[in-house]
């Protein structure tokens, strides 16, 4: 329930406190008071769209206090996860906007998005206005209303459905697109099969093109390296034909001279040391060398070999990537695009199978969408006619008539009950609601068929209908009783005030036959001062409520017969709702 909603600096009104309380609540005022910034502020509280707050005003503001019941457990979670501490099931909302049209939130007292508004908003509250009812009046919205009221179990229906149509949606777009792009396909497909037979022709290893530059190098340079590499071993063995001894000997006797004399200094053993070491590891080099030149071989044939393989290569660098890793990343992909580019007939054929599968699921789920839904049809169409009966309209009838789609005017077409319908994703069915005021005469559209007072209660009754079936537990109704007067005006009256009997309902109304039946009566009052206009609210009870009233029915609220009027007119709302 909404407690208290408070609102500022939002269009006429200055300041104001809206103290509301259960059951049915009117909310009056001459025109242009700013009846309608009340649903405005609650539509800012609850996620709307905000306009720039007035120049000179430091912010707009709308501050609103929810007392949520027990049986609202998804707004009470919601409002947990949203970071909101409730105190013995107090929720405090408030929202601002800057005059540069910047918008800020609070749940619970901690800032949060202003979609975490919309959220609770449409968990905890229902805005009814004339928009509503002219959105009603469009064939989808009806459809959509016919869907809610057919439960949860033609909701499954229809969830089941609309998988099966988006799943036959995606296959035929597939075997569009194998059949209008084979040609292309055919064609990346031969390129990529080239491109690997191409590269497991030459059968790349990673990093070989560094290993056969470095050999090519050492082939390429054979006779220098072995001069290079037989100087080298010389000097350091010596000549043995002329026993000339090498750097390994010299080193080796200079480290023998030092070592006899290692006894009388420490510091010539240290040397001695160092000299053998060093005579040790050019002993070892030499070795080395000479195995070096004994493996050391010109051979023009294996260099001719590595010439070619390094032309192969090269090749596929070339055309393929920078080096041989790229190149064996590059035919791994170009698999695993052929398998994506399988443009056999078998595969055609497999699509087309399935989408022979998919179109019969999907016309036999539309079929027994359509049986549910003539069937919520019927029980909507006599709920809302009696409710009509209840206001003012008793010989008036609403039918909800669900006809099949012609073929051809929805995304596919499939057979449902042994004929082809145009379905969409919501079905292979157009629903319209249709109204005869009076038995004389012939059923016809809403927006055709009604009269703009007929329209209003035909609404209602609608929205009496979904109330029944569970909702949000505030109702806000915003003038949806323009274009009624009389004996209808007090049934739409007494309508509201049953149904304030299971919810809150908040009533902006201009017709004194309803604000009678409030339980609580708030007027929005304007004062001008020179040149600016600022509106008030209040509560009215008893004398006042009939000044009111009076105002509301003949525009003369120090009238004594309007008075009486308006006593009269409180007294027989009194007993009918009683």
């Amino acid at each position: 329930m909404l407690d208290e909603l408070r609102i500022q600096n939002l269009g006429v009104i200055a300041d104001a406190t809206l103290p509301l309380a259960p059951g049915l609540t009117c909310i009056t005022g001459e025109t242009g008071a700013g009846k309608t910034m009340v649903v405005a502020g609650l539509g800012l509280l609850f996620g709307g769209r905000a306009s720039r707050a007035p120049i000179g005003t430091e912010k707009a503001l709308v501050e609103g206090r929810f007392l949520i019941g027990e049986g609202a457990l998804e707004l009470r979670e919601r409002a947990v996860e949203a970071g909101a501490e409730l105190d013995e099931g107090e929720l405090l909302l408030s929202r601002t906007v800057s005059p540069e049209g910047r918008s800020k939130a609070w749940v619970g007292g901690r800032a949060a998005p202003v979609g975490v508004l919309g959220e609770l908003g449409a968990l905890a509250i229902s805005v009814h206005g004339q928009s509503d009812q002219m959105r009603l009046l469009q064939p989808a919205e009806q459809r959509a209303a016919l869907d809610r009221f057919a439960g949860p179990d033609h909701g499954k229906i229809l969830d089941d459905y609309r998988a099966a149509h988006a799943e036959l949606g995606a296959c035929a777009a597939e075997l569009a697109r194998l059949r209008t792009s084979a040609r292309d396909m055919a064609r990346e497909a031969d390129t990529l099969r080239l491109g690997l037979e191409e590269i497991a022709a030459v059968e790349p290893q990673a990093g070989e093109e560094t290993e056969l530059a470095e050999e090519a190098r050492r082939l390429e340079n054979a006779e220098t390296l072995r001069q290079a590499a037989a100087t080298a071993h010389g000097t350091l063995t010596g000549d043995p034909s002329t026993g000339d001894g090498g750097a390994a000997d010299v080193v080796g006797s200079a480290a023998r001279a030092l070592e006899n004399e290692a006894a009388a200094d420490p510091k010539i053993g240290e040397f001695a040391s160092r000299l053998s070491e060093a005579g040790a590891l050019l002993s070892e080099t030499a070795v080395d060398l000479s195995g070096y030149l004994d493996e050391l071989d010109a051979d023009p044939a294996r260099l001719e070999e590595i010439y070619q393989r390094q032309a192969a290569l090269k090749t596929l660098l070339r055309k393929y990537a920078e080096d041989l890793t790229g190149v064996l990343e590059w035919a791994e992909n170009a698999r695993k695009r052929l398998g994506e580019l399988d443009v056999s007939d078998e595969r055609v054929a497999e699509l087309e199978a399935r989408h022979g599968e998919l179109q019969a699921r999907a016309g036999e789920l539309a079929s027994r969408l359509r049986a549910s839904r003539r069937s919520a049809a019927e029980r909507l169409s006599e709920t809302v006619s009696a409710e009509l009966k209840g206001l003012a309209m008793p010989h008036a009838e609403v039918t909800a008539a669900v006809e099949p789609r012609p073929a051809g005017r929805g995304g596919i077409d499939l057979a449902v009950d042994e004929a082809v319908s145009g379905a969409t994703e919501d079905g292979a069915d157009e629903v319209e609601l249709l109204l005869r005021p009076h038995p004389g005469a012939r059923p016809a559209a809403l927006h055709k068929g009604a009269s703009g007072g007929e329209l209003s209660r035909v609404m209602l009754a609608i929205e009496v209908v979904f109330a029944g079936i569970g909702g949000p537990p505030v109702l806000v109704f915003d003038e949806v009783d323009a274009g009624v007067g009389g004996r209808a005006a007090v049934e739409i009256g007494r309508c509201l005030a049953k149904l304030a009997r299971r919810y809150q309902v908040l009533v902006v109304t201009h017709l004194p036959q309803v604000a009678a039946f409030a339980d609580r009566h708030l007027v929005v009052s304007k004062d001008t001062s020179g040149s600016v206009t600022v509106s008030g609210l209040r509560v009215v009870d008893d004398a006042e409520r009939a000044r009111e009233l009076a105002r509301m029915l003949a525009g003369m609220p120090d009238s004594h017969l309007g008075v009486a009027h308006a006593e009269e007119l409180l007294a027989e709302a009194a007993k009918l709702k009683g």
